[in-house]
């Protein structure tokens, strides 16, 4: 399987850009957090690298391709995977029906990729003939991220994906996404706990105003030295 690289890139909703020459890069089998304060441009970032905004300039790679100008409906088969924060199932269909939803591009062996979705989350088997949106925010999140999950990506992209779940579901998900990690999928996650990230994620990239402020290793970064470097 094959990472995600991020070189210098500038994109913003207008003449002034929000985010500046920004780099980044997760290689298989690892997660990489990206944590900042508000307005620290992560969500532009994001936006950026899946075409959801213009790029004023940079390059994005997934492997050894350049997705750069590719849409945003076709990164998906260019084996990036995406779980937005909110908005991130269908509410009216079923949690397998989601599931079927999201192997659309690749139907092939489409009932064995589903049954490793239920052995990841098995509540989510228990539950799948209900109605997504009867489910609990963890339970949506962790359908997002199996729909995610069921075209078997190379990358995927987690937007806060613990925002406003129960503690006890947070720890269940950052044991999955080790789940996932260990499988060799590169797993990247937009995380505003700056102390859960440095414990359960390889790589922390800290960006604040725009730009890249620090990244490293857990082991260089203490959460107290993120917060200093958040203010400023």
């Amino acid at each position: 399987m094959s990472g995600l690289e991020v070189k210098d890139l500038t994109a913003g909703y207008g003449a002034e850009p929000i985010i500046r020459n920004v780099n980044f890069r997760v290689d298989s089998a690892q997660t990489v957090a990206i944590v900042g304060p508000n307005g620290a441009g992560k969500s532009t970032f994001l936006k950026a690298v899946l075409s959801l905004l213009p790029k004023s300039s940079g390059h994005v790679r997934v492997g050894e391709r350049d997705v750069t100008g590719v849409p945003t409906e076709l990164l998906a088969s260019y084996g990036l995977g995406y779980v937005p924060q909110v908005h991130n199932v269908f509410a009216q269909m079923s949690v397998q029906e989601n599931l079927e939803v999201g192997s659309f591009l690749r139907r092939k062996d489409m009932p064995a990729r589903i049954d490793r979705i239920w052995t990841l989350f098995p509540d989510l088997k228990a539950a799948r003939k209900r109605p997504a949106g009867t489910l609990s925010g963890g339970q949506r999140n962790m359908l997002a991220v199996g729909r995610a999950l069921i075209t078997e990506p190379d990358v995927v992209i987690l937007d806060e994906p613990t925002a406003g779940i129960s503690p006890l579901l947070v720890n269940a998900f950052w044991s999955h996404i080790q789940i996932i990690k260990s499988s060799g999928v590169a797993v990247v996650v937009v995380e505003q706990n700056v102390g859960r990230a440095l414990e359960e994620c390889d790589w922390v990239y800290v960006l604040v105003d725009g730009t890249n402020r620090v990244d490293g290793p857990p082991s260089t970064l203490t959460e107290r030295e993120v917060s200093r470097i958040f203010l400023q």
